[in-house]
């Protein structure tokens, strides 16, 4: 994703809006919204997203003990603004070793939360049980917001989707065992509404999460 925009689905080059097309191209998936070039991990790189997206940018606040905030991207351009946001933490998992996380806000058909998931996508819910209760439970926005276990991926990481604020709510947690962090009552802030508090936000080293899934 570093360097030029990119198809949120596949990761592969995309076509900016020219002649023939008023909206971005993949070869693969048509019409995309496209992944912005990822840039390190900072307040301002956050800012830049904070200002540019249309939907939520969710991060964990206050964040576990010991975890960093390591990258964000946004789906998108200028002309539409953000369809969809990730956002990465790294930290000490729930079991010993490094864990990391990713949240992935965005409209429907979009398809970045498939793309870090594994899983052919665009959207969860074909993979998601909900005629049964929900495996966990965050607070999104001061909201009760119930997560399903989303089946399919690969072996090496856990992934949670469900709605929050009329948007797709992912969670997909390297390793697998690290999944266990949200069942931890994770308290997710919107960052567009942190104000001030957006420059306690600690950072650590870009997440490779973010660049290759």
């Amino acid at each position: 994703m570093r360097g030029e925009p990119s198809c949120p689905k596949c990761g592969g080059r995309v076509r900016a809006p020219g002649l023939f097309s008023d909206s971005w191209q993949c070869d693969v998936h048509g019409t995309v919204h496209p992944v912005q070039p990822v840039i390190p991990p900072s307040v301002d790189a956050l800012n830049v997203v904070v200002h540019r997206t249309q939907v939520p940018v969710w991060m964990p606040w206050p964040l576990p003990v010991g975890w960093l905030f390591t990258g964000v991207a946004c789906a998108g351009d200028d002309r539409t603004g953000g369809r969809a946001t990730a956002v990465a933490c790294t930290g000490p998992g729930p079991l010993g070793g490094m864990g990391e996380l990713i949240l992935v806000a965005e409209e429907l058909g979009v398809g970045l939360g498939a793309r870090y998931a594994g899983l052919d996508g665009p959207d969860p819910g074909p993979y998601m049980n909900v005629g049964k209760p929900a495996q966990t439970k965050v607070l999104a926005a001061g909201r009760p917001t119930p997560l399903w276990h989303v089946t399919g991926a690969p072996d090496d990481r856990a992934v949670f989707a469900g709605e929050a604020l009329g948007m797709w709510l992912w969670a997909v947690v390297w390793p697998e065992q690290s999944g266990l962090l949200m069942y931890d009552e994770l308290v997710l802030a919107d960052v567009r509404d942190a104000g001030a508090e957006v420059e306690l936000v600690p950072c650590g080293a870009l997440s490779p999460r973010l660049l290759e899934p």
